[in-house]
């Protein structure tokens, strides 16, 4: 699973998971817990952790379960002194705590239910260290004032006030950088997210590498990221707060960071914004989410790390995106992915985990017929609305209910509904959400057809699917870890999912669910979800026609939580969003355009190959967009029936999408290529390496021409743009219809090939438009 894919090592028990929502892991030492009967004294050595909610002490022995006490269950937490009566038997310092309830967790090394034990029991632990016994104990006694106190906002502003004193008096260890030679840029406090968690520590950059050293040196004592790696970085929000600008996508700047600044932000309680970034380029499990407790110094890394990203310069939008689906460059499974995750989706925050559509309504069948309309599901209605019954019921609650009104009580997407679908696969973050038991067995997710049945029928059930619907790994459908997770009331165990009768096992449902997604029927009405989910029909007037209305707190902008004075408020409302559900950002205010159906040629499909006749190497079985247009017909046969005598010299993968044009300098020592990948490469024939790489366009490039003085090289991009790439500075030349126009600087013809709009020639001072052309050919003026 997305969430699940980390960096792997050693085995151990514990996790983060095990401790609340919203709680801190502080500190660990090695001690012992020790229990005295009548007949010994029994020592079990582990790790006594100490957190802001509870102590939990992890054995080595992994017979053994993990303990853990909720300090709210406390009566009495006591430092006892050593005993130093010669005429007694030595007896170290100890550590004394009387509870009300201890909780068992992995009895006997298994993922099962937590099992609690209530009823006032002693408990006592031995530091390995003796001299740190007193001072652990007055931690505990801070933190056990605080989880007594009546109010939830008290509370957490104590351990708040005590997570900001460790941060204070804390900084990164710069023994940890890879090299000496390494220069910092910057160091800031900060927090890694993953999911239900979030881990404090210090980030700091310097001109290498970013580094994250948490505070409680868990899992890692410092966690490494190479800057020269990252691919994308993308700005995130928390608890609802809006962004100025939600993501981008950056290559090299002419900016130089020079100084070092070390300014700690400490934590609050307004809502917090984040940074992701990924070293990957299609993976949307990134490599690291930080949240930041101050703006500007999220802004700060954001625009420092941008400054080492090669072959982008502009940011990525939706719309930029939009244009590429529309025309097939992005099948529907990428584009919903690019959309998620510019809407702030991310796959380590459950509360904004990608969402993507339920496509088919066919659970029933035998046979999964894709080209029948009543396969598919009617995605120009949201969940809610796909049973007319159901809908008028919740049409005259509507009508009848006081402003704000909302139509749904609960949402598409949550923690909880990504939880049902993932609990096979990740039990401890059930477990962690649910305070430590599974959901009842019969409504677990037992089955596809039923869950499709249940969003239908439910009277609160709207949800919709996540990416692993869509994907390659079937786990998630299986109980591969042999789970206890219930027996239902018609006497069977919960076990794998119940598959539809037409797929013949979890790997050929995902085949066929993807096929689906990727459907003639889909993909031209997928537009009409995306109108719902992030578009013009998420909100407002439109949403209340669409029946697209959910309560108001799952919007972005719809609550202020920095206006709400109360601590208790603030953080039962920063709860409440963050268990809820959260709707993505909306990146379309207009109706979204329906995807261009692929016309694909059979001169695109198929060349001719050498067993052909020339007879069939007639003019219309060549591309009339050809290279070969101004040869004549002979020529044009004598040249396709020698390509296979052609024998390669060399070969060199330089872009990661395919090749558009490519253009020679007079001297033959450089030549130049455009791709779909929006890069311009120059290529030394001498070095047989590439030299440059520059990219000017978030769209495709479509063709590039060396100018007769040899000194510029003319390039034209999807985006209706014509650019012109000297040895430095990049100039640009819009002169299509859709593109603001500038004027050429040098005496200088340039024609461009274009998708759409009208063709712009440019010579100095002079601004001709003239329709499209379908191929290049030489014009006089």
């Amino acid at each position: 699973m997305a969430f699940l894919k980390t960096k792997e090592r050693k085995k151990e028990r514990f996790s983060l998971l095990l401790l609340d929502l919203e709680e801190y892991y502080f500190e660990e030492h090695t001690a012992y817990h020790v229990t005295s009967s009548s007949a010994k004294t029994r020592k079990v050595r582990g790790s006594f952790k100490v957190c802001s909610r509870s102590v939990i002490f992890d054995p080595d022995d992994l017979t053994e379960p993990i303990l853990k006490i909720p300090l709210r269950d406390c009566q009495k937490i006591q430092f006892e002194e050593k005993e130093s009566n010669p005429f007694h038997e030595p007896k170290p310092s100890s550590i004394s705590v009387h509870c009300e309830q201890v909780i068992y967790i992995k009895e006997n090394c298994i993922i099962s239910p937590y099992r609690n034990q209530r009823g006032t029991k002693r408990v006592n632990f031995q530091l390995e260290v003796w001299r740190k016994t007193e001072d652990v104990v007055q931690t505990l006694h801070q933190l056990h004032r605080a989880s007594c106190l009546e109010k939830l906002g008290d509370q957490t502003a104590m351990i708040t006030a005590n997570l900001q004193s460790r941060l204070a008096r804390s900084s990164f260890d710069k023994l940890c950088l890879q090299s000496v030679a390494e220069k910092p840029h910057m160091e800031c406090a900060v927090a890694m997210v993953l999911p239900l968690v979030c881990n404090p520590g210090h980030v700091c950059i310097t001109d290498d590498n970013l580094y994250f050293q948490p505070l409680s040196g868990y899992p890692e004592q410092v966690l490494q990221i190479k800057l020269h790696k990252v691919r994308r970085i993308y700005k995130r929000r928390h608890g609802l707060r809006p962004l100025v600008s939600s993501v981008a996508t950056f290559s090299h700047t002419n900016g130089i960071f020079m100084c070092m600044r070390v300014h700690v932000s400490l934590p609050c309680l307004s809502p917090i914004q984040g940074l992701e970034v990924f070293c990957s380029e299609n993976d949307f499990c990134s490599d690291i989410y930080l949240k930041f407790y101050n703006t500007a110094d999220r802004d700060e890394m954001y625009y420092y790390i941008a400054t080492f990203l090669d072959n982008h310069l502009t940011e990525h939008t939706a719309e930029s995106y939009m244009l590429q689906w529309q025309r097939g460059h992005l099948s529907n499974f990428q584009y919903l992915l690019h959309l998620n995750n510019l809407a702030d989706r991310s796959c380590n925050d459950l509360s904004q985990y990608p969402v993507f559509p339920w496509v088919i309504a066919d659970y029933t069948s035998s046979q999964l017929d894709l080209t029948n309309p009543d396969t598919f599901r009617d995605l120009s209605k949201p969940v809610g609305a796909l049973n007319r019954e159901r809908l008028d019921q919740l049409l005259c609650r509507f009508r009848g209910m006081p402003e704000p009104r909302f139509l749904y009580g609960s949402h598409y997407s949550s923690p909880g509904y990504v939880l049902f679908y993932l609990v096979r696969v990740a039990p401890e973050h059930m477990l962690c959400l649910q305070n430590g038991r599974f959901d009842h067995a019969d409504r677990m997710f037992n089955s596809i057809g039923d869950t499709w049945k249940n969003c239908l029928e439910g009277a609160t059930d709207f949800k919709e699917l996540i990416p692993e619907f869509y994907g390659d790994d079937p786990s998630f459908l299986g109980n591969q870890l042999n789970l206890d997770l219930g027996r239902r009331q018609n006497g069977s165990y919960v076990g794998d999912v119940s598959l539809p009768p037409w797929a013949s096992d979890a790997k050929d449902f995902l085949q066929k669910h993807k096929m689906a997604l990727e459907s003639p029927y889909v993909s031209e009405h997928l537009h009409e979800w995306i109108d719902l989910v992030f578009g013009f029909k998420q909100r407002g007037s439109e949403a209340v026609v669409a029946n697209n209305v959910f309560h108001p707190l799952t919007y972005e902008g719809g609550v202020d939580c920095d206006s709400i004075e109360d601590p208790d408020q603030r953080v039962a409302m920063l709860t409440q969003i963050l268990e809820f559900g959260q709707t993505p950002k909306q990146l379309f205010t207009t109706p979204h355009p329906q995807r261009i159906t692929p016309r694909v040629q059979q001169n695109l499909t198929r060349s001719p190959s050498l067993t052909s006749p020339i007879s069939e190497l007639t003019p219309g079985s060549l591309n009339e967009d050809s290279s070969f247009e101004d040869l004549t017909e002979e020529t044009r046969k004598l040249v396709w029936s020698n390509v296979g005598r052609l024998t390669p010299s060399c070969r060199h993968k330089i872009h990661k999408e395919a090749v558009t044009a490519i253009a020679v300098t007079r001297d033959g020592a450089s030549i130049f290529t455009t791709s779909q990948d929006s890069t311009l490469k120059m290529f030394s024939k001498e070095l047989k390496d590439f030299q440059r790489s520059v990219s000017f366009s978030n769209m495709a490039l479509s063709s590039c021409l060396m100018l007769a003085d040899g000194e510029i090289v003319a390039c034209s991009s999807w985006d209706n743009n014509v650019y012109l790439f000297l040895l430095h500075p990049v100039r640009e030349a819009s002169g299509h219809a859709d593109g603001s126009r500038r004027r050429c600087q040098r005496s200088v013809l340039v024609q461009q090939q274009a998708l759409h709009g009208v063709l712009g020639f440019h010579r100095q001072g002079v601004a001709v438009r003239s329709p499209c052309f379908v191929r290049s050919q030489e014009i006089s003026l």
